[in-house]
Parts: C-alpha cells; sequence; structure tokens
C-alpha cells in the first residue's frame, strides 16, 4: 500500500519493544515484493550486534537506520548503508548536532527527530524545524509529529532532503491508513 501510494521508502522496525515491531520473516518477504527504486530500511535501536547480522543474512535491505545510543564503530560494523537518527531534543548539551554527527563519519545521512538523544523516536511529537541544520554536507531526514496536514509547512521550513512519518498516517497504532498515506505523499511533493 505504501510504495503503490508512491514513498520512496519502506521502514522495517526491529524493535521490540515498538508496537511497530516486525518479525524477521515478514520483513523478508515484505522485501521481496518491494517495487524497483523502494529503498527497503531497517530501523533498529541499540540491537545486538548479532541481531543485526542475522537481519542483514536474511533480507536485501537498501539501509539501515539506527536510532539508539549506537557508537560509530558498532554502526560501521555492518559495512552497509547506514542513517543514524539524532534526538534534537537536548542536542544542544552534547556539543550540538554538527558535533554530534561529525562523529558518524561514515552515515549516508541522518534522521532528525523530536525525542532527546539516545531515547526512541515514535512519539508523533514535533520540534522546532527552525532548528534543523542548514547545509550539512549529508541528507538530512526530518521525523516526529508529521501528519498530511503539517508536512509541507515542515519541507517548506526545514528544506530538509526527505521526511519520515509512521504515526501521522496510522488509523490505529501501528496500522497505516491508505488515504492518509496518499495525502501525505502527496503534500510532501508540493
Amino acid at each position: 500500500m505504501v510504495s503503490a501510494a508512491g514513498a520512496d521508502a519502506l521502514g522495517l522496525v526491529f524493535y521490540p519493544k515498538s508496537k511497530r515491531n516486525i518479525g524477521i520473516e515478514q520483513a523478508a518477504e515484505i522485501c521481496k515484493v518491494a517495487p524497483p527504486f523502494v529503498t527497503t530500511v531497517g530501523l533498529f535501536l541499540d540491537a545486538e550486534a548479532g541481531f543485526v547480522h542475522d537481519v542483514l543474512a536474511s533480507m536485501s535491505l537498501s539501509l539501515l537506520q539506527f536510532h539508539g545510543s549506537e557508537s560509530p564503530s558498532y554502526c560501521a560494523q555492518f559495512k552497509h548503508p547506514y542513517l543514524k537518527a539524532v534526538g534534537m531534543q537536548g542536542i544542544a548539551a552534547s556539543g550540538g548536532f554538527e558535533a554530534y554527527a561529525d562523529q558518524y563519519p561514515e552515515a549516508q545521512g541522518f534522521l532528525v527527530d523530536s525525542h532527546a538523544p539516545g531515547a526512541a523516536g515514535g512519539t508523533g511529537e514535533t520540534f522546532d524545524w527552525t532548528r534543523v541544520p542548514q547545509n550539512y554536507p549529508k541528507p538530512i531526514i526530518l521525523a516526529g509529529g508529521l501528519s498530511p496536514e503539517n508536512v509541507a509547512e515542515a519541507i517548506r521550513v526545514s528544506r530538509v532532503y526527505a521526511v519520515d512519518v509512521s504515526s501521522g498516517v496510522e488509523i490505529s497504532s501501528g496500522i497505516k491508513d491508505a488515504a492518509k498515506v496518499q495525502a501525505f505523499i502527496q503534500n510532501a511533493r508540493f
């Protein structure tokens, strides 16, 4: 449904505490039927390295996305393209976005979210989009509280490379709504 609506990427959540958690077998089936040119992204939060290796051995993921307190060496050990999530709440206390991001030279880009650094995302909360770093040399993806109603404004204000949504297009917890997905994608491509 999501790729048919025009999504450029599919996020597969491998975090047991998330209501969006998906099993390896189901994720592998989704990867097999994902259309060409749709990026498949495996999302992890402080997962055991062996588990990440098991996931990679079971399916073809385009990217890994790390949402916890994973170190640069942890992220790089998989020899796979990855994004690192940056919790924008309290990031100034850790030296700011650039100081944090520069620690991950092998990251393909960064996802900025409303949560605190090292905490889980998926809260459905926004943050001040004017705080999104401008002119950083790697792509920035915006997440956190996005919906069909606010995504166009979020993109205008933040000027990000891409946007990431989950709860903002759900009919109930963990269940996507086709009409909301379609509206989100349409409004994101204004």
